[in-house]
């Protein structure tokens, strides 16, 4: 499937942004330079370093519903391979927000004729394997070396506060074969508390994944944007983390890294939505509550006029508590 300007545009920006963190070993420093050059009349975001993960890379594209942010994802994972991890197959750790999701994509992406899977097939010679949280144990050792391997799976099944995320968690005999080379002294990894393998590394999911540094993508990130995230993010010891979502959390200390924007009019002109869209941008958030209450207020008259009377809408997404336009507050 061929790209439209602005997905071709957003991939650029991160080959830039990568290879910058790759060449200075610093992702603050990347990201401000890489945002310099892309819209110089402005100042760069401030960057945030996740908890636990110095030295990490870590930024959001910002692209409308209808953007195209999974085939995105897809074309990201060589661009990252190349450009920063320096590795011929990347192992992959997918994130999504919900399992109907998780299942739609690892379908998606295990399917050879879906445009997902033929971006990657295409990067990689078709050296991919996809496999679904539930598959885990059925991964070998060859499969996160000679190809691309690519686990899809929700936030919360690896969050270790639940039934689910304790199985990422927990020793499996099943992961032995995987832990043949690692050092006992390998630093960063879980280690038993007690039992007869008291001190000894953890053959656990999560620990299989610190060990190999996974790529990790997170489709809608601002869903799951809690310190217990970064805890288990933390855990699994990523090399570099890429989020794609249309409403990135944009608060100043807690916010997302957003490296590239697409607007709905770029979108639009894409033709990749049908619907009319109409923008008006405003200095303040207020001001825009005000100009749609007004604008919904004339929509409502005009209606009114129309046998085929449709009662206008307006909706508003207010902030999470703890930010400044809660609910209450709008």
């Amino acid at each position: 499937m061929e790209l439209k300007r602005f997905q071709r545009a957003a991939l650029d920006t991160l080959k830039d942004y990568l290879d910058r963190a790759r060449l200075t070993a610093d992702p603050e420093q990347a990201f401000s330079a890489t945002l310099r050059q892309r819209e110089p009349e402005r100042n760069p975001s401030p960057y945030r370093t996740l908890p636990g993960l110095p030295g990490v890379p870590n930024v959001c594209l910002r692209l409308p519903t209808g953007g195209g942010k999974t085939l995105l994802a897809a074309h990201t994972i060589a661009v990252a391979g190349r450009s920063y991890l320096e590795k011929d197959y990347p192992v992959v750790l997918w994130l999504v927000p919900t399992n109907t999701i998780r299942k739609q994509t690892a379908e998606a992406l295990k399917k050879p004729s879906h445009p997902y899977r033929a971006a990657i097939d295409e990067a990689f010679d078709g050296r991919v394997s996809v496999f679904d949280i539930s598959e885990i144990t059925q991964i070998r050792p060859q499969d996160l070396t000679d190809q691309v391997s690519i686990i899809v799976c929700t936030i919360q099944s690896l969050k270790a506060k639940n039934t689910e995320g304790r199985k990422a968690y927990a020793h499996s005999e099943s992961f032995e074969p995987h832990f043949s080379h690692v050092p006992e002294n390998a630093p960063g990894l879980e280690r038993a508390e007690d039992g007869p393998g008291k001190g000894k590394i953890k053959f656990s999911f999560v620990n299989l994944m610190a060990v190999h540094q996974p790529l990790v993508i997170v489709d809608e990130a601002h869903k799951a944007g809690t310190n217990l995230s970064f805890e288990m993010l933390a855990a699994l010891r990523p090399a570099c983390i890429v989020e794609f979502t249309a409403t990135p959390n944009t608060d100043p200390q807690n916010g997302s890294n957003i490296l590239f924007r697409a607007s709905a009019a770029e979108v639009k002109a894409a033709q990749m939505i049908k619907l009319p869209i109409i923008l008006t941008e405003h200095p303040d958030w207020r001001a825009a509550v005000h100009d749609a209450i007004e604008t919904r207020a004339q929509l409502a008259d005009t209606a009114k006029s129309d046998a085929r009377y449709i009662r206008p809408l307006v909706l508003f997404q207010a902030q999470d508590r703890g930010q400044d336009v809660t609910v209450e507050v709008l």
